[in-house]
């Protein structure tokens, strides 16, 4: 395997406009990877709205959008950028005077990234919204929760990172390839809608295969009792997962169920399923976490401890790869993923507008204001 050398995106310049969510945290995760990114911070200096984290790896520029010359800043880094991200409401940068089309005649190779919930058409192209409603009518918070609950969304993972952030990414990303072969940018329209939608592949790929049903309570991940979130006996959580027969049955084994009469019929028999959570959750009653962490993390059962982000810090396995770590008292994940097997030096956070100066003087000696 090849070495690499540098950050895997540091050919890549990025000007964001600084907003809320995931836009930043998709600009922070380019910034991770390598990118220059600078953020243009539309409020006062210091009271940046994205948040001290949400900043790392980025330069940071205040200007006064509705100004000529905060215009004429934005437009005189776009001159030299890859990429410029925006998560306003449909309308906004147009009527900023930097819209797709302004900012394409000042850089036509530019991949202009839009990041809205609704995304930039359709009737609730205009509403606001977060998380938790976008993911809904997406069809993708239906089944965050057992079947006789309410659904709860996990705050802004499912919506603004994994359906918002990630996918605006990979459309920058492909957008990027095409500029370097082309020479021709493109708008990316990245709705968390969409994203939200299109991660349902997979568990439309397993309805078609009768594992997830229209009806709650009736899917496997809802009601089989190997594939379950139970309580124990401290009142932590822990998860199952012992979907293949070879781990369920391994799953048996270890809990001495091997030969008992309540798992006698086969693993799916959906009948006994409503016995056998029952009979799972007395079981796992009986310990404290800890305790079903020593006998079943060792093994094959598919286990997994239920942790808060400052517990998953401290886990052995966490700690071996890195995964978090602390800056000032703040706790963090690391960047991800690895190339060549390598993790990335985390970066520093900054202040909002804190290079403003820099950014202005570069550009006023007639200098590029990239690195």
């Amino acid at each position: 395997m090849s070495g690499m050398t540098g950050k895997v995106l540091e050919s890549v310049r990025v000007l964001e406009i600084g907003g809320l969510g995931p836009g930043p945290f998709c600009a922070m995760h380019l910034a991770d990877l390598g990118a220059d990114v600078i953020s243009v911070v539309r409020d006062a200096p210091n009271n940046g709205p994205t948040g001290t984290l949400l900043s790392r790896g980025k330069r940071s520029v205040f200007a006064d959008l509705k100004s000529d010359a905060g215009r004429q800043l934005v437009l005189s880094l776009l001159a030299e950028a890859d990429v410029l991200i925006e998560g306003m409401r449909p309308g906004v940068m147009e009527r900023l005077g930097l819209g797709p089309e302004e900012c394409l005649r000042a850089n036509p190779r530019l991949v202009y990234g839009r990041m809205t919930g609704w995304g930039q058409d359709g009737p609730l192209s205009a509403r606001a919204g977060h998380d938790n409603n976008y993911a809904s009518v997406a069809g993708a918070l239906w089944g965050c929760s057992p079947a006789d609950a309410r659904p709860v969304s996990s705050f802004a993972m499912v919506g603004d990172i994994g359906g918002g952030a990630l996918y605006l990414m990979t459309g920058l990303l492909a957008g990027i390839v095409q500029a370097r072969r082309t020479g021709r940018g493109t708008v990316v329209d990245a709705a968390i809608v969409d994203g939200s939608a299109h991660m349902l592949n997979l568990a439309l790929s397993a309805r078609e295969r009768g594992m997830v049903a229209d009806v709650r309570g009736e899917s496997m991940y809802d009601s089989a009792p190997f594939y379950e979130t139970y309580v124990c006996a401290d009142g932590h959580h822990i998860t199952i997962g012992a979907i293949e027969p070879q781990f369920h049955a391994l799953l048996l084994e270890v809990l001495g169920l091997a030969d008992d009469p309540d798992f006698a019929t086969p693993q799916y028999d959906r009948a006994a399923w409503p016995r056998r959570r029952a009979r799972l959750q007395r079981i796992f009653l009986q310990h404290p976490r800890e305790h079903w962490q020593s006998l079943l993390e060792p093994t094959d059962v598919c286990f997994g401890a239920v942790l808060s982000p400052l517990e998953a810090s401290q886990h052995p396995h966490m700690k071996a790869r890195g995964v978090y770590n602390e800056q000032g008292g703040v706790l963090q994940a690391a960047p991800a993923p690895r190339f060549d097997g390598k993790p990335y030096e985390t970066p520093r956070t900054c202040e909002p507008g804190a290079h403003t100066q820099e950014v202005l003087a570069a550009l006023g000696q007639g200098a590029s204001a990239w690195r």
